[in-house]
């Protein structure tokens, strides 16, 4: 059965963009605007604190990971007072040089490492809403390890370089997401997923795309009545049945549609379509373009008179 989780993370397209080594010393606070794009970082040495706007203020250890899937405004200091420098994500430094907070000699007393990538999907804001907006794993080394080794590799220019990146950076946002604590986890795919009744659901909402899911089928799979199941689903995913079943079409519409190379009809279908003519409505109603027009708009390489047609 599909796997919801790496369905997202592989529509997401993520790409490493910039990592380094970040150390601090003394007294040191710094403050970052947000920024939007995912960041991540793991502490190698030490300890911190790390404040992100709207969560609860945490004190991060060697060995703990922090990824934040769409950056917003944070402060990460010492542990003595110190006034925030403000900092411009959008500023950065050689990436053979390691940043030093703080007093600038002696040992540090904390060491990270840590940076930003992309994803190259432009539906990325939708996926990115499935999941936590803060996530801190503490005690998974290999999360270390790669990122270490997307420093590395980012550092190289080596043969194969940005596809060994995009696969490292896959398997680093898989890794962190599927060490959340899915219960802890806030409204979203995470925490649905760490739910028996709701993961079948989802997996087969995934797995079965092109089936007419009405709530009730999903109940049934689920082995629950519809008004518990349509409760339980949106309090634990954050969007009804229906709403995410929805997204989640024309998310893959939508990918169909810029890739080329697929009649509208079988577009609709794969979406759970039955004719071109209801696909269209709900497209044009959806992301506020017929089909035809969105595909000229995004780049896709065909067009053709049926498409023309419902544009």
């Amino acid at each position: 059965m599909t796997d919801p989780l790496s369905q997202v993370i592989l529509l997401l397209r993520p790409r490493a963009i910039f990592s380094k080594g970040i150390s601090g010393a003394g007294r040191w606070a710094v403050r970052y605007a947000e920024f939007g794009h995912p960041g991540f970082c793991a502490i190698t040495e030490g300890r911190c604190r790390l404040g992100v706007d709207g969560e609860t203020p945490v004190v991060l250890e060697a060995g703990d990971f922090v990824l934040l899937p769409a950056t917003p405004a944070f402060t990460m200091s010492g542990f003595e007072p110190a006034v925030a420098k403000h900092i411009d994500p959008n500023q950065f430094v050689a990436a053979n040089e390691e940043i030093r907070h703080g007093r600038q000699d002696g040992p540090p007393d904390v060491r990270q490492f840590g940076g930003y990538f992309e994803f190259d999907s432009p539906d990325a804001a939708l996926l990115v809403s499935l999941l936590p907006r803060m996530i801190h794993i503490r005690g998974v080394s290999r999360l270390t390890r790669l990122v270490h080794l997307v420093g590395e590799e980012a550092a190289a220019d080596n043969i194969g370089r940005d596809l060994i990146l995009a696969r490292l950076v896959e398997i680093l946002l898989l890794e962190s997401l599927r060490s959340v604590q899915g219960q802890a986890a806030q409204p979203g795919l995470l925490r649905g997923l760490a739910d028996p009744r709701i993961a079948i659901a989802l997996r087969q909402m995934h797995s079965d795309i092109e089936r007419p899911w009405t709530v009730e089928d999903l109940a049934r799979q689920a082995g629950m009545s519809r008004s518990a199941f349509f409760e339980r689903f949106a309090r634990t995913v954050g969007v009804r049945p229906m709403e995410y079943l929805l997204n989640w079409r024309m998310t893959i519409a939508k990918d169909l549609l810029r890739t080329g190379g697929l009649a509208l009809d079988d577009v609709a279908q794969r979406v759970g379509y039955g004719s071109a003519s209801t696909f269209s409505t709900a497209f044009s109603r959806y992301a506020g373009m017929p089909p035809g027009r969105f595909m000229r708009t995004t780049g896709g390489s065909r067009d053709t008179k049926e498409l023309q047609a419902v544009a």
